[in-house]
């Protein structure tokens, strides 16, 4: 396969691209409202999505996956999100933390037992955070210790976790021994067993700002046997992998924020045109079209670091200061774009009659989940200063 400059799509992507972007016109946008306004998980859209083999994107066909890599579905996630904001975001994290880890790092009977017993459309959970350890991953509480039977036993409260309700299972982070600090840090695959794993509690969903249709709950667990057998890669290697996993999982919510950012650039297009002031339009008024230009050219800007990242991850590349940089104005585009489609549209970008201010709810949370913006700023300071010793 001949090789592409950045941004420039092959024939193969530009299928996978068409190909969401009609399911998003069709589909999509339609519930996009209904969605939101009930917060709804958005269960049939999810099961039509895992028929087009999109719940498995980088997941080998062995395993019921598409096979397809990093680019494919940073487009996948940037066209479902165009559509719908929570789709968008379950599709990316049940994609990006935990399916494609899964495949990459699983052994083949860990992949057998976790891919081969659920269905394509059921959703795997990423459980790293906890109210005291965010950023701070090495604060961590949640405790593995092992049992005289060599499984493993976990202890804790994991927090914010996507899709916490739905999920049928979940990588889960713990520390093996709180001394240790990072060192300690160990991934555990398990198996929710369709919710009658005993130990494992879900808390209430949050009431949440945005992306409303996803759930995001706590996940308590109170002497969860977990076997040896489902230790994902080594004791004391679960930091490297989570740190990894959250470079690809980047890519996925700043794909998530160009597909919100590229929605809210249509929508206020299309209203200044049909919206009439001062004896014309508003798409002709000039401080309307150097709004316009001032946002297509950061989702433009975005869109390329985003694709450079991609293109980094597919070439086996660790990629981290391109997928930090990537996710930093990815985001900050769409706050940028939401809040410009909101100005444009005046008091109709207001109300819930029009999707402006969905648009904006759903915004601000590409800023802060898989690391606020400020930490990513500082990963990318790290990086270059390294670079430059």
């Amino acid at each position: 396969m001949r090789s592409f400059s950045v941004g420039e799509l092959s024939k193969e992507h530009q299928e996978v691209q068409q190909l969401c972007r009609q399911f998003s016109d069709r589909e999509l946008k339609p519930a996009a409202s209904t969605i939101d306004r009930n917060g709804a998980f958005p269960e049939e859209h999810i099961a039509k999505l895992a028929h087009l083999g999109l719940m498995r994107v980088t997941v080998s066909p062995k395993y019921g996956g598409s096979g397809m890599d990093m680019l494919s579905l940073s487009l996948v996630v940037e066209e479902l999100s165009r559509g719908c904001g929570s789709t968008g975001s379950i599709v990316s994290i049940h994609n990006c933390l935990y399916t494609n880890l899964l495949n990459r790092l699983g052994t083949d009977d860990q992949q057998d037992r976790f891919f081969s017993k659920y269905e394509k459309h059921t959703i795997g959970a990423f459980a790293l955070s906890e109210a005291g350890a965010g950023s701070d991953v090495a604060a961590m509480t949640t405790r593995a210790v092992k049992d005289a039977d060599g499984s493993w036993i976990l202890n804790g409260t994991k927090a914010w976790v996507t899709s916490g309700i739905e999920a049928v299972a979940g990588i889960i982070f713990a520390t093996v021994d709180p001394a240790l600090k990072y060192k300690g840090i160990t991934a555990f695959l398990v198996d929710f067993d369709n919710g009658n794993l005993a130990g494992l509690y879900r808390g209430r969903p949050e009431d949440k700002l945005g992306i409303r249709g996803t759930s995001t709950c706590d996940l308590v667990l109170e002497n969860v046997r977990v076997p040896a057998a489902n230790v994902l890669g080594t004791v004391g290697g679960g930091m490297r992998i989570a740190m990894e996993q959250l470079d690809r999982a980047r890519i996925g919510i700043a794909s998530q924020a160009l597909g919100i950012s590229q929605a809210a650039l249509e929508t206020a297009v299309e209203y200044a045109k049909q919206r009439t002031a001062f004896g014309g339009t508003l798409i002709d008024l000039p401080a309307v079209r150097t709004r316009i230009a001032e946002i297509a050219t950061r989702i433009e800007t975005a869109r390329l670091l985003v694709r450079k990242a991609a293109g980094e991850i597919d070439r086996g590349l660790r990629a981290t200061k391109a997928c930090s940089m990537a996710k930093w104005v990815a985001g900050e585009t769409a706050t940028y774009a939401a809040h410009g489609c909101q100005q444009i549209l005046g008091g109709m970008g207001f109300v819930k009659d029009l999707p402006a201010e969905r648009y904006y709810r759903d915004s601000r949370i590409t800023e802060i989940y898989g690391g606020v913006t400020d930490v990513q700023k500082s990963i990318v300071a790290d990086q270059v200063i390294k670079e430059l010793e």
